[in-house]
């Protein structure tokens, strides 16, 4: 998961850099999501060619391209969308987010492993490279953002000194003239922070209580991602109706107080009826939160920074999840399993308080 963690690196050239041809044919976002696109078809083809048994470090690396070049081209989506809409469409567009990427992991998760019923790994990995074509297709039928605001471009003059200054560091100023940009960034690492917690977690969470594979598959995995298209549907109407700033507080209480039902969980043991309540209960919760903490997000880019301001902020909730949620194990173990759900639920209070 590096590459989402670390795409501010490079969203600068997503920016700022035009594509021969293609930036003057398609323009500068559907431009680069073409060639993101082309990239991640091109990489999973030739892991389609790979075995991890015979070469596994020709796959782990291949992996790794797939990864950046789906990073890219999230680089590049998240610029579109948030150049697309206008500042009321934001829900809409978080909450259409969060549900075509959840429909993308039932498609390449649970959609894969019944394809591996009929074919070869090979093959269903040519399948999933094939699929990036409905995206191209999509793309190509839609239009250019009109840019709106400060869309200074980048020097004619001035060197590489010039284009750093404009495409680095200027990213970076223009959101630090936004009054509290500390707490903007500090809420925004802790707001999704105990719902990382207990994400980590939650795999050997459900083993533990005595579930298997099929009831954790069937329970997490499909209906669990269906709950979290309901939520997300959800927050993007909870957004255009009560603004982003008080969604964000009634999902980020809802997403907290969920947790709790884990701990219940925990008391009640194997039991698939319960955990079709808890699953539902968080994923739901979480879809909504989702989708107003995106809407939330994209309101802080300016448009001549989208990309890279978006990388940047996103990275920061991803810092969280990958950095600061990387001690849930050892608080599991010490403290057991209500109790480390209560902490998880505690762990979202930092975060609302900043809010208000």
């Amino acid at each position: 998961r590096t590459p989402y963690t670390f795409k501010l690196l490079w969203a600068p050239l997503i920016d700022k850099v035009p594509l021969p041809l293609l930036t003057r044919l398609l323009g500068r976002r559907r431009g680069w999501t073409l060639v993101t696109q082309i990239a991640l078809m091109a990489a999973l083809f030739a892991m389609a060619g790979t075995s991890p048994a015979e070469a596994p470090f020709q796959t782990a690396l291949l992996a790794l391209v797939v990864a950046f070049t789906s990073a890219s081209q999230d680089i590049v989506i998240d610029a579109y969308r948030i150049e697309m809409l206008e500042e009321d469409e934001q829900g809409a567009g978080a909450g259409s987010l969060v549900f075509g990427y959840r429909m993308g992991l039932i498609t390449a998760g649970a959609g894969a492993l019944w394809l591996h019923t009929i074919f070869t790994w090979s093959q269903v990995y040519m399948i999933m490279g094939t699929l990036v074509v409905v995206g191209m297709i999509t793309i190509l039928l839609s239009p250019e953002p009109v840019l709106r605001g400060n869309t200074e471009g980048v020097p004619a003059e001035g060197g590489v000194t010039a284009w750093l200054g404009n495409a680095v560091v200027a990213p970076f100023r223009d959101f630090m003239l936004n009054p509290g940009w500390l707490y903007i960034l500090l809420f925004i690492m802790l707001y999704k922070l105990g719902d990382a917690y207990l994400g980590i977690m939650a795999n050997p969470f459900y083993v533990e209580m005595g579930f298997t594979d099929v009831e954790i598959a069937n329970v997490s995995k499909i209906f669990g991602v269906g709950a979290t298209l309901v939520g997300a549907l959800l927050g993007g109407i909870m957004v255009v109706r009560l603004g982003i700033l008080k969604s964000l507080l009634y999902c980020g209480i809802l997403q907290a107080v969920t947790n709790l039902i884990f701990a219940g969980q925990a008391i009640v043991g194997h039991s698939v009826p319960m955990l079709i309540v808890t699953i539902g209960a968080e994923n739901i919760s979480g879809g909504m939160a989702t989708a107003a903490f995106v809407a939330y997000v994209s309101s802080f880019c300016n448009t001549a920074y989208t990309a890279t301001q978006y990388a940047l902020l996103s990275s920061f909730m991803a810092f969280a999840r990958d950095v600061l949620s990387s001690s849930s194990g050892v608080i599991a173990e010490q403290v057991g399993w209500v109790w480390f759900f209560i902490v998880t639920t505690g762990l979202a209070l930092p975060a609302l308080f900043l809010l208000l």
